[in-house]
């Protein structure tokens, strides 16, 4: 269910600021955001690197109460300045490096924004809500349950309480984020959340990531890559789930604690590629080729490769009352018809970079 409110609680508006905002899973919660407390005055700072889009919140243009600011969360006086003119209540902290492959081509980029720029966040929020006596602040970190390492086939679920062990740069740097969130909680008060989600798909989704990768590698013909022997499972979370969650956790949740959120959908990478290629062969009327899992390409693993994520959410569901919606069969259905109906959302973003960056990554 959707966050609601006893009648006679008034709900004060917020004033959130919403880092990387023009990412996936960010865009998806500023639009959810909007519609949902239309009240509040949402600021959006990023850095619209490869994977952040202004075109995510195109619809958002005009909205007295909406801004959009580009720049960096590494930048101290940019970041101070937007909390004492926008006089910031909320942080609601998505700006990442999220990608594992890229994170192993390139790890500095990876520390540089995940660790540094939570960091510097941190700082100025700790300042800003100190400077103004904010009673009712919250800085939500939305972070991985790659923090958490690898399942075997047969362990429990992940909860609040598993040891943190990454395994890639990437989870590494989350993991090191996490910490700095939870340390600013224990040492100052600062009232801090740390989520973390199982892996996300919907719409607006970088086409370097599984699911998008497939619909879009079907609709021009091309290979569809799948590391290893395609045996590795991921718990997968609607991306609206995972707002509405977030939603949840900002109005109810308890600072200093951590709420994981899983979709309670664990699926095999090969049994999930070959879901959206019978989707796409039921959906997409002019296919290349057909059906599209002729495409289906095993490739060299890659280093590190987690053998099984999955969350537990109890926590979550039984404290604060939040349950996952959508299942894995509904959601990947609107999620290929997105992509069906936003050609001219996806195919820009097939640049040279991404082409070079794709070989390299595949070796196709």
């Amino acid at each position: 269910m959707t966050h609601t409110f006893p009648k006679n609680q008034v709900r004060t508006p917020r004033r959130i600021l919403v880092t990387g905002g023009a990412g996936f899973i960010g865009a998806n919660f500023v639009l959810y955001w909007c519609d949902r407390y239309p009240e509040d005055r949402v600021i959006v700072l990023d850095a619209l690197t490869y994977a952040g889009n202004r075109n995510n919140l195109a619809s958002l243009a005009g909205r007295k109460n909406f801004r959009f600011v580009e720049g960096n969360i590494c930048d101290r006086s940019l970041v101070n300045q937007l909390l004492e003119s926008e006089k910031i209540d909320a942080i609601a902290h998505f700006a990442a490096e999220s990608h594992v492959d890229r994170s192993i081509l390139g790890p500095d980029a990876f520390v540089q924004t995940n660790v540094v720029g939570t960091f510097t966040l941190l700082e100025a929020f700790r300042q800003h809500w100190q400077n103004n006596s904010l009673d009712s602040a919250i800085f939500l970190h939305v972070s991985t349950d790659e923090v958490y390492g690898t399942l075997g086939p047969n362990d429990p679920a992940f909860s609040e309480t598993t040891p943190y062990a990454p395994n890639s740069p990437y989870s590494a740097s989350k993991a090191g984020s996490d910490h700095l969130v939870r340390a600013y909680y224990h040492t100052y008060g600062l009232p801090t959340i740390i989520t973390n989600c199982s892996n996300n798909y919907g719409p607006y989704q970088f086409p370097e990531k599984l699911i998008p990768l497939m619909c879009i590698n079907a609709l021009i013909g091309k290979s569809l890559p799948v590391y290893g022997d395609g045996q590795n499972i991921r718990d997968w979370l609607f991306v609206l789930d995972h707002c509405r969650a977030l939603d949840t956790v900002i109005h109810s949740g308890k600072p200093g604690e951590t709420y994981n959120i899983g979709g309670n959908n664990e699926v095999k990478n090969i049994d999930l590629v070959n879901t959206l290629c019978k989707l796409m062969d039921e959906l997409a009327s002019n296919l290349p080729v057909r059906p599209c899992n002729q495409l289906i390409t095993f490739v060299k693993d890659r280093p590190g490769h987690d053998r099984r994520y999955a969350i537990n959410s109890t926590k979550l569901q039984t404290q604060l009352g939040w349950q996952p919606s959508v299942t894995v069969e509904e959601g990947l259905r609107k999620t290929v018809a997105w992509y069906l109906n936003n050609e001219d959302w996806w195919k820009p973003l097939l640049s040279q970079e991404y082409q070079t960056y794709y070989r390299k990554v595949y070796q196709l």
